[in-house]
């Protein structure tokens, strides 16, 4: 059992006798590089308590990946990811489309906000900023931004932006969208059997700017297999994504063009994720948005709002990982602002954060010395685990 710590009176919850940059307060070990610690936070409206992971990617035998259940739209609880996938311990991922109270009779498809990469796959891209669930972003954040793990081994946030297109005889049209539950307006997407077998609707739901405006009147949908149309329909459909097949769902012009395209007329689609800024490829990312960079946290960060959260540190340049997420017992639920966050990880030695779903998602598992799989160890603020889309996995071993 981890030490308590209480971590000092705050300003925006800075902890008192900060740790060096290569320990975690209380740390434990899960496995060879790998420590659990927890510890007392008091913040502005409260005392909150957080679970902390340190993962230390310089050990060549430690590696994070993208917990996800097989499948973009689906959702499962942490430890049922973390088991699945062999993870030591992990924490719950990004934002996602937990409910369609707007457009009633729509199906919410469970699918995460932002881009997804597993294993060095791209699974999805990332949704228009106004077609965003979770709280307001930070100043010039947006869905795009990503936290992972690039081929160099290194943790590192940054943007990850589509880059496809589809094209038939008639020419080529950029593709708006890579299994996502909201497509840009006037666009077509792509859906594969990353997807899974969510209906597709959503996706022609709400504008660029307003995730509540009626679903489009304008929509079709072309099936493409082997390089060519096999199906067409005047409307989106659902079931699963046959491997090798690619369903291309447009709305307005976007539908206007498929139209265009008959049964056994040649098609080609394309799409990758690019990494905006250093090229470096990911293999692994999932969304959130960023509160800390370069040891700072971001101007504009809500300072005000408490909340149950997750979060992740970047530090040593990359090398040590640190997952938090806080307690949602009764006697913590008020948690921390996003800018009490970002000075928590600050001062657990970290120079980059990222933040994730919170609230009722708010999940940490780690296995228990010797044991061959995960327990919850915080308290989940809806008394049981949330599914959810995607998490952060911590794997050990060759």
């Amino acid at each position: 059992m981890a030490v308590l710590l209480t971590l000092g009176a705050l300003t925006g919850a800075a902890l008192a006798g900060a740790a060096p940059a290569s320990a975690l307060p209380g740390g434990v070990p899960v496995a060879p590089g790998v420590e659990y610690g927890q510890f007392d936070v008091e913040g502005a409206k409260g005392s909150a308590h957080a679970h902390v992971l340190s993962v230390d990617l310089r050990d060549p035998k430690v590696r994070l990946g993208l917990l996800y259940p097989g499948a973009v739209a689906a959702r499962a609880p942490v430890s049922r990811l973390a088991d699945a996938q062999g993870a030591v311990a992990g924490v719950n991922g990004d934002f996602f489309n937990i409910t369609e109270t707007q457009h009633p009779g729509v199906e919410a498809t469970g699918a995460s906000v932002g881009p997804a990469i597993a294993d060095g796959r791209a699974l999805k891209a990332a949704v228009p900023d106004g077609q965003r669930f979770g709280p307001a972003l930070p100043p010039g954040t947006g869905t795009e931004d990503v936290i992972g793990v690039g081929a160099d081994r290194r943790a590192r946030t940054g943007r990850l932006t589509l880059d496809g297109w589809v094209g038939s005889p008639d020419g080529r049209l950029p593709l708006g969208g890579l299994n996502q539950y909201a497509l840009p307006v006037g666009s077509v997407g792509a859906f594969t059997a990353d997807w899974g077998g969510a209906s597709r609707v959503r996706a022609t739901c709400g504008t660029d700017t307003d995730r509540a405006a009626p679903c489009s009147t304008d929509t079709y949908e072309v099936t493409v297999r082997a390089g060519r149309v096999v199906a067409a329909a005047g409307t989106p459909g659902s079931g699963a994504v046959p491997p090798g097949t690619t369903v291309l769902v447009g709305r307005e012009a976007g539908a206007q063009w498929l139209r265009k395209l008959s049964v056994g007329e040649r098609v080609t689609v394309r799409h990758r994720l690019v990494a905006a800024a250093s090229g470096l490829p990911y293999r692994f990312a999932l969304g959130g948005y960023p509160v800390l960079a370069g040891g700072a946290p971001l101007p504009g960060l809500d300072d005000r709002t408490a909340a149950v959260r997750t979060a992740v540190g970047l530090a040593d340049g990359g090398r040590r990982v640190l997952l938090l997420a806080l307690d949602g017992a009764p006697e913590y639920r008020t948690g921390l602002t996003i800018a009490e966050v970002a000075d928590v990880l600050r001062d657990l030695g970290a120079q980059d954060g990222f933040s994730l779903d919170g609230g009722g998602s708010s999940t940490l598992v780690a296995r228990e010395p010797g044991a061959p799989v995960v327990s919850v160890r915080n308290h989940p603020s809806g008394g049981a685990e949330r599914p959810v889309p995607n998490g952060i996995g911590v794997f050990t071993g060759e």
